[in-house]
């Protein structure tokens, strides 16, 4: 079972792991920015019988990201680092995982997120609002038909954030809100899925809306699932025939030659949610770090009875099946 303070800290025993958490921001002109910062911790099974620090026990990757219209596409940057030599760490207390000078710490009733990268830096505090928000069956969210084709994932939506983001040496303060997720396992990816579709998006009324499709190899869903907490606290979770993604137009990236459907519209039971990008160019070359490129975007939801929010979603696999 999910418990905390524990679970906000790493899991170790498990071979990948994540925090990521995306937001939406604007400055004093009331220009919007979307803002990424993720930290994976993997374990390669690797040297563990070596009392060597040099021994890939324990690696750690990040990517952050900056959505700017005026700029046009994503600006983003990458780290990759062993864990040890005072260089990268993770801790499994609390969420406190560090490569460098990047980091994201739990700080009280939030967190501090902190990225000093090529041609951008990132100082940004999230102020929780609400609990965390368990997915799937009280933290454990199935990824396929087989029990092991699951991860323990929780969410922490609606974060207030606050800050200075600089592009350029050009440092803005901002303000917005955010969304964090925590997830970890063994064997998050079936061999019959080729990638998957995530959306999470905080709704302008003060619920949230997560949801999320793994694509089969042939082009299928594979599996399907989704939250919906509304304003009051009330939690609603969808199964997999309860979810649907509908691919609306595509953006071909002008880098990679990969195509990606940009716009969507999602069904989770009887509500539908029509997702529009912020900017189409939010592609993240990630070939340095994790071996993959996807795009990874700031998008406005709207839906049925009103519904309405900003988030992000996240598309991988499109440049050919990915494995974890």
């Amino acid at each position: 079972p999910i418990g905390f303070p524990r679970d906000h800290g790493s899991h170790p025993a498990f071979r990948t792991e994540w925090w990521y958490v995306t937001g939406w921001t604007a400055d004093r002109t009331g220009a919007e920015r979307g803002v990424q910062v993720t930290f994976f911790r993997n374990r390669p099974g690797l040297g563990e019988s070596y009392a060597s620090a040099f021994a890939p026990r324990e690696l750690l990757f990040a990517h952050a990201a900056i959505a700017d219209p005026a700029v046009g596409r994503l600006v983003h940057d990458q780290r990759a680092a062993r864990a040890g030599l005072g260089l990268a760490r993770a801790s499994t207390s609390t969420t406190d995982v560090r490569i460098d000078d990047w980091s994201l710490v739990r700080d009280g009733e939030g967190y501090r997120a902190r990225v000093d990268a090529r041609g951008f830096v990132i100082d940004l505090a999230f102020r929780e609002t609400q609990p965390v928000l368990l997915q799937g069956e009280r933290g454990v969210s199935r990824k396929g038909p087989l029990p092991g084709q699951a991860s323990g994932y929780y969410s922490v939506p609606q974060l207030e954030l606050e800050g200075t983001i600089a592009v350029s040496d050009a440092a803005r303060a901002v303000a917005g809100r955010a969304w964090l997720d925590h997830e970890w396992s063994s064997a998050y990816v079936a061999s019959e899925a080729a990638g998957w579709d995530w959306t999470g998006i905080n709704l302008d009324e003060g619920g949230a809306l997560m949801a999320f499709r793994m694509r089969g190899r042939d082009g299928g869903a594979f599996w399907a699932g989704g939250t919906l907490r509304d304003a009051s606290g009330r939690v609603r979770t969808y199964g997999p025939d309860e979810v649907t993604f509908a691919p609306g137009r595509t953006w071909r990236s002008p880098r990679t030659g990969i195509a990606y459907p940009v716009a969507f519209e999602v069904r989770l039971g009887s509500l539908t949610v029509t997702l529009e990008p912020l900017m189409d160019d939010q592609e993240l070359d990630a070939r340095a770090s994790v071996g993959i490129v996807y795009w990874e975007g700031a998008v406005r939801g709207r839906g049925t009875g009103g519904l309405a929010g900003r988030g992000y979603l996240e598309l991988t696999g499109y440049g050919g099946p990915i494995s974890l």
